[in-house]
């Protein structure tokens, strides 16, 4: 039996796109508060080979869009990847939002098992749109907006779980 695949990509990611513009917006308060260069924040990172805040948000927006991009055989939405301020991962954010909301659902739902090829520089990997889904998108998609959180939180700024999951 087939899923409601778009209930399961769609919605979601829209929702995890709207916390992580909220976390944002409150960092970039809490460096105007304390008088801290907003680009600390947008280009901090966990670690030295870590990728930055900015990297983060552009991560999560691309594996939101590309997902729906692949399973539904759209048309391409390239994202350049220079935001560096507050604002510009808040466009961001933004257009990958509106490119969500135009995603038709006939073009997601049942099509669990259409093969999705991901190029990356290490190789192709093929899945089934479901396991693409369920294995890969949703998994990499919270692993950066938790990441963009952790950057933020670690760097001072007052955020709880409640910000991560939108107040529920």
């Amino acid at each position: 039996m087939a899923t409601d695949l778009y209930d399961l990509t769609v919605p979601v990611f829209l929702r995890g796109l709207r916390n992580l513009s909220a976390i944002l917006h409150r960092g970039a308060a809490y460096a105007a508060e304390k008088g801290i260069d907003p680009l600390t924040l947008t280009q901090a990172r966990l670690i030295a080979d870590m990728a930055p805040l900015t990297a983060q948000i552009q991560y999560a927006s691309d594996t939101a869009k590309g997902s729906m991009i692949r399973i539904g055989g759209l048309d391409p939405v390239p994202m350049a990847d220079t935001e560096q301020s507050f604002a510009d991962l808040q466009e961001r954010i933004e257009k990958t939002i509106a490119f969500l909301e135009s995603v038709p659902r006939e073009r997601i739902d049942g099509r669990d098992d259409a093969v999705v090829t991901l190029k990356t520089p290490r190789g192709d990997f093929t899945f089934t749109s479901r396991s693409h889904v369920l294995g890969f998108a949703m998994p990499n998609f919270y692993f950066h907006v938790t990441t963009a959180y952790a950057l933020l939180r670690q760097a001072g700024v007052p955020l709880g779980k409640m910000d991560y999951l939108g107040g529920i």
